[in-house]
């Protein structure tokens, strides 16, 4: 039968390692396909030029001098036959596909696109050829950390876990592992919801007999079940091992794909695994970076469909059959369509970054929920400062040694005196090894001409203010107050060099209120140039930021946003973004720069969205300065603008903001939530006007002029728009079903719209319209 299936083959690729020329399958393939001109082979760690009989029986080279000899034995056939085949590869000159540990992928995509070229698949060459293009561009959130130090073991463990097995350098990097043969089958998660199951109770039963916790057996979709492979070990911490005597420890489990990376806010843990994706990064179709962020992870995990190719639109269902979905249907649709795709057998690496609370924000369900069951092909890695996430054992990553710290801040420059090298040690030590502070020092060395003690006694004379210890993410930056006195000296020396209205410290001083994404450039700046100016600093302080920045003064010329970006990038302060023309800054300096800066700054980020924000480039921010002006949950208003500037913030973002998140991604509540607080931020708007007018129309009618008849038009505005609102709102609801909440939203519309536009406007009668559509259902369903 497999001999009818090859000649009816119109190409054999046949994958050939070392172990090929010993098995007899492998040569017959050879044979078949040799025969009938029609052979792929593809080098796996070999080269075509390794593959030579008389090289392989008489152990010619490191290669052979292990893996040959009379393999031809093995074949089961004739020595003849045997030499025939494997001498056939050098007459095979139009195929030389060599695939190795840094090229799998290339490799696999070049082999696609020859057989398709040849078969004449135009089609699939042009889709390699497009999702090439989007994964350069778009793979990577960052370039790679030129500068990254240390932490062989720990990317050797993460390979271990997730590959069940460490190969090439870190096999001897990696320690001692205990090995055991018993397989055992763990449940993480949601197990208590189907404790009922018969065989569970069986095994249960078994357990308490023998004194143990019980182990769950279970197979079910809306489960994610984990298994212990043979290597397991528990993981301790580096300092006293209290993460390894937690009760109701769970083991690593090697070799099913999932890690979790724990450790304090900029200890690394972002570049541990960055450097992890790109050393790996062949052995993945894609490396797939999703913000951990509470408030933002969903949208983050769903706009995943533009790689993984998925159609999350909400489909024009037929009312009339009755087969409307609810909201909250369709948001599981719309997951279960990604978590699928990620289920098949295509491998990708999956990058949760920065998890912040293993609750959904929005619905405060289970962010596991989002995952796909773990053991297939794709891997994913958890990065977060909780000290456990789903049970799992995270690898606890604890600070870099002395040596290593050292490296990270004199960055390869020269060697210097003992003096020196004891004021980086002082450094180091205040610091805590922080990695973030040690990277911004080596960035600040490398770019001033200046010693490690002058910059030692800088930040020792840069006074310490207190911040607001009230916040509850303040205690974050307690911990590291000199790394708030060196963040203060790195803006101190934009400030001398460029003066008070220094870019790049404006800069910094917005970002604190920006969604944690990349930030794009033009509006970075933007926002910046709306901060307020900054106080002079103290004479004192000015005369020593003379003395340790005298080259780097020029002139207080005005610099450009891209200057300013490029400095902030060079100093350590930001990095580089893989989005064309934007930069990302650290969860802890936006911190710090939220408690430097005031209201205000929040202003200047909300006018900033509203002049040039946009939803391809900017969602993110604009549902940042959205949780600002309507202050969602229990979240209190940051920024109040005025009637007009909420009129122009609700026309030109929140509803084109709204119906994209509600159409393109399925988040119908977060949607709906949205326009029902700008429904709420309208009405107040126009009755602070209402009573405004009353106060006029007390005063005497010669009073009033130009002024009032302004408000007029504007409260005329802010009431329209609301209809507008309204009646978007009341065509969602047909969306979800929920006829008898449109109509009662439209009828709203509908009387705001005739007492000011009349019966016959078009407006008027579009509504009307809606509402004809919506009481005809309504009825149906009554009737039905």
């Amino acid at each position: 039968m497999v001999e009818r299936i090859m000649n009816a083959s119109t190409y054999g690729v046949v994958i050939l390692t070392k172990k090929s020329f010993g098995n007899p399958c492998s040569i017959e393939e050879l044979r078949n396909f040799l025969d009938r001109k029609n052979l792929v082979p593809i080098y796996f760690d070999l080269s075509a030029a390794n593959c030579l009989a008389r090289d392989i029986m008489e152990k010619r080279g490191e290669l052979w001098e292990k893996n040959g000899g009379e393999l031809w034995m093995l074949y089961g056939g004739l020595e003849g036959e045997w030499r025939e085949a494997v001498d056939g590869l050098s007459r095979v000159l139009e195929w030389q596909l060599e695939a190795y540990d840094g090229n799998w992928r290339e490799c696999i995509l070049q082999a696609v696109a020859l057989l398709a070229t040849r078969l004449g698949r135009r089609s699939v060459v042009d889709r390699i050829n497009r999702w090439r293009e989007k994964v350069e561009k778009e793979e990577f959130p960052f370039p790679r950390n030129e500068v990254f130090v240390g932490r062989k073991k720990e990317l050797s463990e993460l390979e271990l876990i997730l590959f069940g097995d460490v190969g090439g350098d870190g096999e001897s990097e990696y320690f001692e592992l205990k090995t055991r043969h018993r397989k055992k089958t763990l449940l993480i998660g949601r197990a208590e919801k189907h404790c009922e199951d018969k065989n569970a109770e069986g095994q249960q039963s078994g357990s308490r007999i023998k004194g143990k916790e019980p182990v769950v057996w279970k197979e079910s979709e809306k489960e994610i079940e984990m298994q212990r492979l043979g290597q397991c070990r528990p993981l301790r911490g580096k300092n006293g091992g209290k993460y390894g005597r937690r009760k109701r420890s769970t083991k690593i489990l090697y070799g099913k794909g999932i890690a979790c990376v724990s450790g304090d806010s900029g200890v690394g843990k972002s570049e541990l695994v960055l450097e992890y994706a790109y050393r790996y990064s062949q052995r993945y179709k894609m490396v797939l970076w999703v913000g951990g962020e509470t408030r933002y992870i969903r949208q983050n995990y769903l706009a995943l469909r533009t790689f993984l190719e998925v159609d999350l639109s909400i489909e024009n269902h037929c009312p009339e059959k009755g087969k409307i979905k609810c909201f909250e249907e369709q948001e599981e649709e719309a997951v279960c369509r990604v978590r699928k795709e990620l289920m098949q057998d295509i491998p990708f690496l999956v990058v949760i970054d920065n998890l912040e609370n293993e609750k959904d924000w929005w619905d405060r369900k289970f962010i596991m929920d989002l995952l796909p069951r773990f053991g297939g092909e794709t891997h994913f890695i958890i990065t977060t400062r909780l000290a456990r996430v789903m049970n799992l054992e995270p690898v606890r990553l604890s600070y870099l040694s002395g040596v290593e710290a050292m490296s990270l801040m004199k960055r390869g420059m020269k060697d210097y005196p003992i003096a020196e090298i004891d004021a980086l040690r002082a450094i180091e030590e205040k610091l805590g090894r922080l990695t973030l502070g040690l990277g911004i020092v080596g960035a600040i060395l490398s770019e001033l001409p200046i010693t490690p003690s002058r910059l030692l006694d800088a930040i020792n004379r840069m006074p310490c203010t207190d911040l607001a210890w009230t916040d509850r993410e303040v205690p974050v930056l307690r911990r590291h107050t000199v790394l708030i006195q060196l963040l203060d000296v790195c803006l101190s020396i934009f400030d001398h060099a460029d003066g008070p209205r220094s870019l790049a410290t404006r800069m910094v001083r917005a970002s604190g209120w920006f969604a944690p994404s990349p930030i794009p450039i033009p509006l970075l700046a933007l926002a910046a140039h709306k901060v307020p100016k900054k106080h002079h600093g103290a004479p004192v302080w000015n005369k020593c930021l003379c003395a340790l920045t005298c080259s780097f003064t020029t002139s207080r010329i005005k610099r450009s946003e891209a200057e300013a970006s490029s400095m902030l990038m060079r100093f350590g302060i930001a990095r580089s973004s893989g989005k064309p023309d934007c930069i990302h800054f650290h969860e802890l300096v936006k911190l710090y720069a939220r408690k430097r800066g005031a209201t205000r700054v929040a202003h200047a980020m909300f006018q900033a969205l509203s002049l040039r924000g946009s939803i391809s480039q900017s969602s993110d921010h604009l549902w940042a300065a959205c949780f600002l002006l309507f202050g969602f949950g229990t979240d209190p208003v940051v920024v109040e603008p005025g009637p007009s500037d909420l009129l122009f913030f609700i026309k030109r973002a929140v509803l084109p903001l709204a119906i994209h998140t509600f159409i393109t991604f399925s988040r119908c509540n977060a949607a709906l939530e949205l326009l029902r607080l700008a429904t709420d931020a309208l009405e107040i708007a126009a009755e602070s006007l209402v009573s405004r007018a009353e106060k006029w129309f007390d005063k005497s009618f010669c009073c009033i002029g130009p002024a009032q008849s302004d408000c007029t038009n504007l409260w005329q505005e802010l009431a329209l728009l609301r209809a507008t609102v309204l009646e978007t709102r009341a065509k969602l609801m047909l969306r979800g079903g929920q006829y008898d909440i449109g109509d009662d939203l439209v009828r709203k519309a509908i009387f705001i719209r005739t007492s000011i536009c009349g019966e016959h406007h078009p407006d008027t009668v579009a509504a009307r319209e809606t509402l004809c559509k919506l009481r005809r259902l309504l009825t149906n369903i009554q009737v039905s």
